[in-house]
């Protein structure tokens, strides 16, 4: 009844519902703990004690402590807790199975302590490695290549709570040819995307649209505006991508993760003191803070765009485990709402939504990965056609330019 080619596709259809809906569990697993901890560190120890949980002094302690903390788990966790995030691309190669307990708590200890990374880098790196280890034994036939494809699409629609970004994504990553088309390719990595996303919004729903003012009918104009924002957000984050791989180098010079990791995080509290606690965590919380807050001025929102992006920089370069992708958007939102409020003729929508592509494309240099999110935090159908547009100028503009990581030779 079945194609030989659709045999094929089910071969690997029921291992990418499995992988899918274990990726999604344990993000889920990983969040919630974090939640948990986040809530006792910076709530219930805090009133305890008598202390306000933004006071500059407790968020300086607080971000320290963590910083040392995580140290002490790289340190004497099998495996060093996995490769330093600054040096490795959102999808990479399997990690050993002895790092992922290590990685996993070290995780968990800086989204709770209010680093500012988000969850998507070690998390990914997680269930590839669990994907690849148990999948290899059970199903041997399957090479290592292919469990990462189904890991890495199945925390991709768990993290979005959507395939839709996987499928952006792995279209460009699994080349087609005359032999097998390209959705032959993608459908067990749709499988465990929407599998991951299904489990996800079984417990909780992402929370990245934000409540702009609706846009109207494109305008020439608003091209030009759109492409002017897109300019500022890449400028931006170049000075993050010439920052990070000097500072890596620089703090790395101290040699022991513990004392890296602590010197970090009294830099971030000393960064947290500055901005307040919305510049806290992975980013997404507080950028609701943002977009619904009536009280912020021009001067608040480049503040906390600074703010956050130095904090990036700094995460990063120290060895916190975690991703960069959720304070990139964060700092987009507070770079388009700055924008906005300084020149109020640009409707909000078109510069939060034009600054979230910038940054993330100097982050991932993902063209589709930066149109999904942007499309995903300002939700406007109108809006499509102004992003492919000023994505042209904006992929010209970092062609051939080095991307927000460290470099591998630094020691």
């Amino acid at each position: 009844m079945l194609h030989p080619r659709a045999r094929t596709m089910l071969l690997l259809a029921i291992p990418a519902l499995i992988i899918g809906i274990a990726s999604s569990l344990v993000l889920i697993v990983v969040m919630k703990v974090a939640s948990v901890l986040q809530s006792m560190l910076w709530a219930a120890l805090p009133a305890k004690l008598g202390i306000s949980f933004d006071s500059p002094a407790w968020i300086i302690l607080m971000l320290t402590l963590t910083g040392i903390a995580v140290g002490l788990v790289i340190r004497f966790s099998p495996g060093h807790a996995g490769p330093d995030p600054a040096q490795e691309p959102l999808i990479g190669a399997p990690v050993n199975p002895a790092a992922l307990p290590g990685l996993i708590i070290a995780l968990i200890i800086g989204l709770a302590g209010g680093v500012s990374l988000g969850p998507e880098h070690p998390i990914m790196a997680v269930n590839i490695g669990l994907a690849v280890f148990i999948g290899s034994r059970i199903l041997p036939r399957i090479g290592s290549l292919d469990w990462t494809i189904l890991a890495s699409a199945g925390t991709i629609g768990a993290l979005f709570g959507t395939p839709v970004a996987a499928a952006l994504i792995f279209s460009q990553t699994l080349s087609s040819n005359n032999d097998v088309p390209l959705w032959d390719k993608l459908f067990a990595p749709l499988m465990a995307a929407a599998a991951g996303a299904l489990t996800t919004s079984l417990f909780f729903h992402p929370h990245f649209s934000l409540s702009l003012p609706h846009y109207g009918q494109m305008q020439i104009a608003d091209i030009f505006s759109g492409a002017i924002v897109v300019a500022i957000a890449i400028a931006l984050g170049m000075v993050a991508v010439w920052c990070l791989p000097r500072l890596h180098r620089l703090v790395h010079k101290l040699k022991h993760p513990v004392l890296i990791l602590g010197v970090g995080g009294l830099m971030l509290g000393i960064l947290g003191a500055i901005g307040g606690t919305v510049t806290l965590f992975k980013g997404l919380d507080e950028m609701q803070q943002l977009a619904f807050s009536q009280v912020f001025s021009v001067s608040d929102y480049l503040l906390f765009a600074l703010i956050k992006l130095a904090a990036l920089v700094v995460a990063a370069a120290c060895g916190f485990r975690g991703g960069r992708i959720f304070p990139a958007v964060f700092i987009g939102v507070a770079l388009g709402l700055m924008l906005h409020e300084h020149v109020d003729a640009v409707p909000a929508a078109i510069t939060v939504s034009c600054s979230i592509l910038g940054l993330v494309l100097v982050v991932t240099r993902d063209a589709w990965l930066s149109l999904f999110m942007a499309a995903v935090v300002v939700p406007d159908a109108t809006l499509i056609p102004l992003l492919c547009i000023v994505m042209l100028p904006a992929w010209l503009l970092l062609a051939g330019k080095p991307m927000l990581m460290a470099w591998r030779n630094d020691k």
